[in-house]
């Protein structure tokens, strides 16, 4: 089993910055990706930004050139900079973790990008 602890969430205002962490503990092995997903208010949960093996990158369209995904040194560890934030931006965001077929999610980290 895969533990997903998301932190570095919080209330910011528009043009701000945060950095979103996530730790991977448990039973880990070599994730095929790791990432990124949101789900803002009213709304269903969307894709934000993914890392993939051989370190390829996904993006949401409307947070290319603002938002950057990578990983840390080690497997374990998986960040989200997000810069020039606009109150569009608000949601819940969760770290996503792909291992063989098996998906895992982090419990949420609130975002609130206030105008």
């Amino acid at each position: 089993q895969v533990q997903l602890v998301e932190s570095g969430g919080g209330v910011v205002q528009a043009g701000g910055s945060l950095r979103l962490s996530c730790a991977a503990s448990g039973s880990i092995s070599s994730f095929n990706a790791m990432g990124w997903f949101r789900r803002p208010p009213g709304q269903q949960r969307e894709l934000v930004a993914l890392i993939l093996r051989g370190e390829s990158t996904k993006y949401l369209d409307s947070v290319k050139g603002r938002f950057t995904v990578s990983e840390g040194n080690n497997e374990n560890m998986v960040y989200l900079q997000m810069n020039s934030l606009e109150p569009g931006d608000t949601g819940v965001y969760y770290c996503y973790a792909l291992q063989s077929t098996t998906p895992y999610w982090g419990q949420g980290t609130q975002v609130t990008v206030s105008s």
